[in-house]
């Protein structure tokens, strides 16, 4: 007999359609369910494991039960389906011919009494597996499996448990030994009320989640909304780790985060955005397994926390929650004193590193700047741990959007004996961002003191099957590939964080980003006008995961611009917190709020480094009035020195209806085909070369890179099967705007 499982039904041994081995005569059992995969005896099946999904048992048990009940298998004919072969043993279903036994606990017998042999028994049977399957017993485990997704992408079929997100998270600080945490997690969902203040029993654990996908989306497993989640893990660290400390990581946890380590509390965060990190040693228990839990609560716009365009009810420009854990979970072993983090800053003639070390004192840094794949060292330079190194560069190689060359960087951490305790590597683009005047006096952005025009789109980084997780890394990096080969050398990071891989192929593919900070919540419903005064708590939580963010990213090469504000969303206090950014990080440019001409904005306070208009469907001809400039001073009026940016325009939508999401599109104009979005788009595009000529214009970001649930404006559709226009006519328009701003640049120059 050969019993065949739908994709997904069982794991282990029997996975995705793979046929179950024939089984002439004897059992189907449950024993030995923690060991192997093999048939031994008379047509014995040990089943190593094997776990039936709900939605298997039905086919398991019937293909067995059907030949038990015609009498064509031989002795007891004993039949044996797994409920929950986890974790706690086997529950399960038996049928005897001789006995009838129905057993439901390995360790009990709840229920005696003979049943029937011959085909009726099938009958019965089925309606007994029937009420299990609606009614599974309390502590059945649902193994994880992924829900289906309303728009597949062309990764959604490569997620599975064995490799989900498996790539080093870190790029820019890496360490040779790492244990990756992604994968299938236990895991326990629970509305809005009282919150368990600690982890609950295993048995609590009633479903099985993939990390690090949101549990909203369909990779998870669970696509649905939990207001506090709990995850467990039980992880076996490597032995030859033992004597070192234990780092564990988590990218990203929405909103806020409890970690426990066999029961005991190691962390806790708050902030969906930023990373944390955790020294776990004393909490481990060697040599055996050690549990890890995490509690998550997160009622998204209910909270006073940055959300970005989160939200419970999705409508419009405000889409589906990623709630819980979304990016990379991992672990990693450190000597006791160790390189915690690097702080890179560049300029036209080398660098300046930072290292902060974690445990004691007294050790030495030494950093090595070598030339990309494997070149010679081209610059060495040490200090006292948490000292800075300057590292002047002998002919200089420059990061540009044209040429975003990478130098390697060595760093060790080196104690009084002279023996490296720690090492790591990282990267770094020589480059420099900020103003100059152009020949008729207007201030213009400046890339390696040249004036460049930084064009892009808006760029979300929402996806229809992970949410806010890619769903693998060549999917990440394929919007970023899109961009570049539609001409653009430029990118807007909108309301949300991205994991620390999705910067680093900006950095190697070549594009300039600008970082927007995720907003307060806020409400599209009221009345026109600024939005209400977030409240004392949200202003908090907003400044510190603000410096956070900043401090998080402050060694990436292309980010180039802070976006703190958009629109007015959650707006407060602006000039004060452009200037906590500015202070923060004074060497890239701060975009005090984006779209303060729009929306609930507060209006401008001259704050910043950029003026930036919004304009549907636009562009437009950003310009501050002298009456502002004149209301602000209380002096001489002075000299407005940002430069202008069309911090949003265009918008332009056509519905592909194999290709969208379930509800009504929307767009700021809509066309009726691929031809005529073509049309527009290079109207559109003429009109934008001729304004950036005339007026000094110094960026234009387009919407948007991909759509966005009902959003229908992207370059590319939401599921990103579709480009909605030629590439070659795109990449021409936007080439030659990128000219027309950039002086002494013709088309053709533009990297492709």
């Amino acid at each position: 007999m050969n019993v065949h499982l739908a994709a997904g039904e069982c794991q282990d041994g029997y996975r995705r359609g793979a046929a179950m081995p024939s089984m002439p005569s004897g059992r189907l059992d449950d024993s030995n369910i923690a060991g192997r995969n093999t048939l031994s005896g008379s047509g014995y099946l040990a089943a190593g494991g094997l776990k039936c999904l709900r939605q298997s048992y039905l086919p398991v048990c019937f293909a067995a039960l059907s030949r038990s009940a015609v009498g064509s298998m031989s002795g007891p004919g004993r039949v044996v389906c797994c409920i929950d072969a986890a974790v706690r043993g086997a529950r399960a279903v038996a049928v005897s011919n001789s006995g009838g036994t129905i057993v439901t606990d390995r360790q009990a017998l709840t229920t005696r009494g003979r049943v029937w042999a011959g085909r009726g028994v099938v009958v019965a049977l089925a309606l007994l597996l029937l009420t299990m399957i609606a009614n599974p017993p309390a502590n059945a485990v649902v193994m994880w499996h992924p829900k289906a997704a309303p728009l597949p992408t062309p990764w959604t079929k490569l997620v599975g448990p064995d490799n989900a997100l498996p790539d080093y998270p870190r790029p820019q600080m890496t360490r040779a030994s790492w244990m990756n945490l992604n994968g299938v997690w236990g895991y326990m969902g629970r509305s809005a009320g009282t919150v368990l203040p600690a982890p609950p029993a295993p048995s609590a654990y009633g479903e099985q989640i993939l990390v690090p996908y949101p549990v909203e989306s369909a990779l998870s497993g669970i696509q649905r909304h939990d207001d506090e989640m709990w995850y467990r893990k039980v992880v076996k660290v490597p032995s030859n780790w033992v004597g070192q400390h234990v780092l564990l990581h988590f990218g990203a946890v929405d909103q806020i985060a409890t970690v426990w380590v066999n029961n005991h509390e190691v962390a806790r965060h708050e902030g969906g955005y930023t990373e944390f990190s955790v020294d776990i040693t004393r909490a481990l228990q060697w040599p055996g397994p050690q549990e890890i839990t995490v509690r998550v609560q997160d009622r998204n716009d209910a909270n006073p926390f940055p959300i970005g365009k989160q939200r419970n009810r999705p409508k419009g420009l405000f889409y589906t929650g990623a709630s819980g854990i979304w990016q990379t979970v991992w672990m990693e072993p450190v000597h006791a004193t160790y390189i915690n983090k690097v702080d890179i800053s560049t300029d036209l003639t080398g660098m300046t590193v930072t290292p902060r070390i974690a445990g004691t004192k007294g050790q030495r840094v030494v950093v090595f700047v070598v030339k990309p794949n494997g070149g010679r060292v081209v610059a060495v330079g040490s200090s006292g741990a948490g000292d800075t190194i300057r590292l002047p560069v002998p002919e200089p190689h420059l990061w540009t959007p044209d040429d975003p060359y990478l130098y390697d960087l060595k760093v060790a951490l080196v104690d009084p004996s002279g023996r490296v305790v720690d090492a790591v590597s990282s990267y770094a683009g020589l480059r420099t961002i900020g103003t100059m005047p152009d020949p008729q006096g207007r201030p213009r952005i400046a890339l390696n003191n040249r004036i460049t025009f930084l064009h892009g789109p808006l760029d979300q980084g929402y996806w229809p099957d992970g949410i806010y997780t890619a769903p693998t890394d060549d999917a990440l990096k394929s919007d970023l590939v899109r961009i570049k080969e539609l001409g653009m050398n430029f990118v807007r990071k909108h309301g949300k964080v991205e994991p620390a891989r999705w910067y680093y192929w900006a950095d190697k593919l070549g594009l300039m980003v600008w970082q927007d900070m995720p907003s307060l919540d806020v409400s599209l419903d009221i009345p026109v006008g600024p939005a209400p005064e977030p409240s004392p708590a949200a202003k908090a939580n907003f400044e510190k995961e603000l410096l956070a963010m900043i401090d998080q990213l402050r060694s990436v090469t292309s980010i180039v611009g802070w976006v703190p504000f958009n629109e007015g969303w959650g707006e407060f206090d602006t000039a004060r917190i452009a200037g906590v950014t500015k202070a923060a990080d004074p060497t890239r440019m701060v975009d005090a709020n984006s779209g303060v001409n729009c929306c609930k904005s507060r209006g401008d306070t001259l704050a910043g480094d950029i003026y930036d208009d919004h304009t549907y469907v636009g562009p437009g001809e950003p310009q501050i009035h002298d009456d502002l400039m004149k209301a602000h001073s209380k002096g001489p009026v002075p000299v407005d020195n940002r430069v202008r940016v069309d911090g949003e325009y265009g918008g332009l939508g056509l519905v592909l209806d194999q290709n969208r999401w379930p509800g009504r599109p929307e767009a700021y104009e809509m066309a009726g085909s691929p031809a005529r979005l073509t049309e527009r788009y290079v109207q559109v595009s003429r009109r934008l070369e001729d304004i950036v000529r005339r007026t000094g214009l110094s960026g234009a970001i387009y919407t948007q890179t991909t759509d966005v649930e009902n959003e229908v404006n992207g370059f590319l559709s939401y599921d990103r099967w579709q480009v909605k226009m030629p590439i070659a006519v795109v990449a021409e328009r936007n080439r030659a705007v990128i000219a027309a701003g950039t002086p002494g640049m013709a088309p053709q120059d533009v990297r492709r």
